[in-house]
């Protein structure tokens, strides 16, 4: 539990740290969490990546935003996207990675190697 706040009240805890908290309780209630390991989570994570790629695989591109807002279509998406992310949180707890953390270094490693005069309207080139 946080630290209680100014008021007496304890403190919010970060959605992040509430998700992977949630997801360990629901996995030791059903003595799954013995399946969790890094590689069963990574492939795990790479089959959802690919189930979220699968809706938008022969969706012409320029057609894709209308496309993804119908209501079928728009609650899939956000499905697999939250499985992508649950696996990804899961795998992060399990590895002990601070997700906010590691995401603000990348964040501040990028914009360090992209600098926004140098790269505006221009795409990476990867070479």
């Amino acid at each position: 539990m946080s630290e209680p706040n100014p008021a007496g009240q304890p403190a919010a805890e970060p959605q992040i740290a509430e998700l992977q908290r949630s997801m360990r309780e629901f996995l030791v209630e059903r003595d799954w969490d013995k399946f969790q390991d890094p590689k069963s989570l990574v492939l795990a994570l790479v089959g959802e990546v690919g189930e979220l790629a699968e809706l938008f695989q022969w969706l012409p591109a320029d057609q894709v935003p209308a496309l993804a807002a119908e209501p079928t279509r728009h609650g899939r998406i956000g499905e697999e996207i939250a499985d992508v992310l649950l696996y990804l949180l899961r795998l992060a707890d399990v590895l002990d990675v601070d997700v906010m953390a590691a995401a603000r270094a990348k964040q501040l490693s990028a914009r360090a190697k992209y600098p926004a005069d140098q790269v505006h309207g221009v795409a990476p080139d990867k070479v």
